[in-house]
């Protein structure tokens, strides 16, 4: 279940979460520390921080889709990509509105602003355990003997031995 896009031999979408990701939740600390120090300019650099977070993270979901698209029906692996796209769609959309509302007051933003920064970054811990279950736990996108339907990780049980890793011993 090897990813269909990569680059130098990696999948892609793996390599481009880490930008929108970091940018989104540090957007949230220039504006925790606006709220401290009550200067405007920390905002104004979440407001940008935002803009980039969104960008990457767009680009981002063009290569999770394709993997995702390629995940058989009817497996675990489908229903938890799902979740994690769609979650990932509705925070990329939550900080959107977040950047519109800070456009005209980007040093002082309005309280809605800031809380839907901090529902997508709280819903962005959600999303990026249910990604980081799609490759550690199921190996999609990095497993061509992938187990699929491997039950959650919070079930405590052990993943199955892979038969191509047991051949290669």
């Amino acid at each position: 279940m090897e990813s269909k896009v990569k680059l130098f031999g990696h999948p892609i979408h793996p390599m481009l979460i880490a930008f929108p990701l970091g940018l989104l939740a540090t957007s949230l600390v220039f504006d925790i520390v606006h709220w401290i120090t009550g200067n405007g300019f920390f905002s104004h650099v979440a407001f940008w921080m935002i803009a980039a977070g969104v960008i990457g993270g767009l680009l981002a979901a063009i290569f999770g889709l394709i993997d995702w698209l390629i995940i058989p029906s009817g497996t675990r692996a489908k229903t938890v990509g799902m979740f994690h796209g769609v979650g990932n769609v509705v925070i990329v959309v939550l900080f959107i509105v977040s950047w519109l509302l800070r456009m005209n007051t980007q040093t002082n933003p309005s309280v809605l602003a800031y809380a839907l920064s901090v529902v997508g970054v709280v819903l962005a811990l959600i999303t990026s355990w249910l990604g980081g279950e799609l490759v550690d736990r199921l190996g999609v996108g990095v497993d061509e003997g992938a187990h699929l339907d491997t039950p959650s990780s919070l079930r405590g049980q052990k993943i199955p031995v892979r038969a191509s890793l047991n051949e290669e011993s």
